[in-house]
């Protein structure tokens, strides 16, 4: 049976698939990614865990893998195939497709950012089906997006697109590790709302979650770090889709968990902002947490691909 392998690459944890022709998820595995025996023991694990896993396929479906896709963490150089940095992980300009190329037998190797890769797959065939634009947009400890057309996602000149969470939604205001002040991410992520709860409270332990049920049951100050939330988050999504345009808003990561608690304020407040603008299908995202890697497979699967009209992926992110 024709497949490819999949990998997912987190801060601290690995999720690795082998993904069939029509994205079913063929075998499934997880492995810690040991990012505390320090980056060369980081990229040994991932080089590992990939020749493992064309080994499996190998002796389950008759042969090994066709192509290979990996989504990672920080910043992403997809067309040299170079993962340039990751804080969370300490690399810096690692080789990782020609790594991994050569591990695994010559065969092509995507690279993609975990963001954009999650993205595509939301696009593609998670939440986004049929939008010929999305835009999807995580909600974790900071805040990322994929700009999504025709069934590609746009990683921009320099490989920087979608960080919608370094939008500036309050002049002047907090400080962000980017370097400006005022940046979405330290408004609307879920660390960011977590500090605002935990503030608001006296109680460092207490976070988002937290402050998401307990606006269920009507606490006004939960109300109100929620919300102020809900209109920074708002007021970045109006400025995306004054420029983008986007026929479907998919909105994912921990924040998103809180369902119609953030779903319901957040389209009346982006209904609230615009005016000329068309406001686009706002939805949850569908995949979890096999985003990461069915996107990583449908890189692969597009390096194998040489026209797919319905379905292709960024040039940049599909050179092998």
């Amino acid at each position: 049976m024709r497949h490819v392998i999949a990998l997912d690459v987190g801060g601290t944890g690995m999720k690795a698939a082998l993904v069939g022709a029509g994205g079913e998820l063929l075998h499934q595995a997880r492995l810690a990614t040991g990012r505390d025996r320090g980056p060369d023991a980081v990229v040994a694990s991932i080089l590992d865990f990939a020749a493992e896993l064309r080994a499996h396929g190998e002796r389950h479906f008759g042969e090994p893998a066709s192509a290979a896709g990996v989504a990672v963490p920080g910043i992403v150089d997809a067309e040299r195939g170079v993962a340039v940095y990751a804080a969370n992980l300490g690399w810096h300009d690692v080789p990782l497709r020609a790594l991994l190329a050569e591990r695994l037998g010559g065969i092509p190797v995507a690279l993609g950012h975990d963001v954009r890769t999650g993205g595509l797959a939301e696009g593609r065939v998670g939440a986004g089906l049929g939008a010929d634009r999305f835009l999807f947009v995580a909600l974790g400890t900071g805040i990322a997006g994929a700009i999504g057309v025709e069934g590609r996602v746009e990683a921009g000149a320099h490989g920087f697109a979608g960080e919608i969470g370094h939008i500036v939604v309050r002049p002047g205001g907090t400080p962000c590790p980017c370097g400006q002040r005022g940046c979405l991410e330290r408004f609307a992520s879920a660390a960011a709302v977590s500090q605002a709860w935990a503030a608001a409270t006296g109680d460092p332990g207490a976070d988002a979650a937290d402050c998401a049920r307990a606006v269920q049951y009507g606490d006004p100050r939960a109300r109100g770090v929620w919300q102020e939330a809900v209109d920074a988050l708002a007021d970045g999504l109006v400025t995306a889709i004054t420029l983008l345009d986007p026929r479907t808003l998919i909105i994912g990561g921990g924040l998103a968990e809180a369902g119609e608690t953030l779903f319901a304020p957040l389209r009346a407040a982006i209904e609230h902002r615009v005016t000329f603008q068309k406001v686009p299908s706002l939805v949850p995202a569908s995949l979890g947490d096999t985003a990461g890697c069915l996107g990583a497979g449908l890189l692969a699967w597009d390096l194998l691909t040489d026209t797919t009209p319905t379905t292709p992926t960024d040039a940049s992110e599909a050179t092998p």
